[in-house]
């Protein structure tokens, strides 16, 4: 079972200031070793501008979660439907956009958190499938969405900054999903 001191709570417009902090945090700890400081900066600052934040949080087809352990922010995840989602804009389907832990607390279950929050809410909008793009060299993350009951399914183009990048597509059907698997 989850550790019950970690929380999901609804990101609203007042928070932008700390999502876009912990947006840039994370993604730099998680890429930043493989990527140029040039083309980090670049994506950085295109896509966690204040004003593309706040378009997003806007959304009706979006919606982020923070995760907190003990009043700490330690994480977030993002959610995209419809035709919010970055690729397939299916109505039957949902993109889980951005699944981000605090370096630090990685290794506490709360990625299984937010991706049983992101299971979850598919099911209970009936949604027919969940999908996500990972960095084809990112081991970890990938081994992770596996054990959560992901396929890879094919691959897309990422830009990071100017640097053309594969990123595999992993799917998950939800029409009779059990999150039985995350309690483990």
């Amino acid at each position: 079972m989850a550790n019950p001191e970690i929380k999901l709570i609804r990101i609203k417009e007042n928070n932008l200031q700390e999502l876009q902090d912990l947006s840039r945090q994370t993604f730099f700890d998680t890429y930043g070793w493989g990527n140029t400081a040039e083309n980090m900066q670049i994506y950085l600052n295109r896509c966690f501008s204040t004003e593309k934040l706040k378009f997003e949080l806007n959304n009706s087809d979006s919606e982020f979660f923070f995760a907190q352990l003990e009043g700490a922010v330690v994480g977030y995840l993002k959610l995209n439907y419809g035709s919010a989602q970055t690729e397939f804009q299916e109505e039957n389907g949902m993109e889980v956009e951005r699944i981000y832990v605090v370096k630090e607390y990685q290794g506490k279950k709360i990625g299984r958190l937010l991706i049983k929050k992101a299971i979850d809410l598919g099911i209970a909008r009936n949604m027919d499938y969940l999908w996500l793009g990972v960095w084809e060299r990112n081991p970890k993350a990938i081994s992770f969405y596996e054990k959560s009951g992901f396929s890879h399914i094919g691959e897309h183009t990422f830009m990071l900054g100017t640097d053309k990048q594969t990123d595999f597509v992993f799917k998950k059907n939800l029409q009779g999903a059990d999150t039985i698997l995350l309690h483990k």
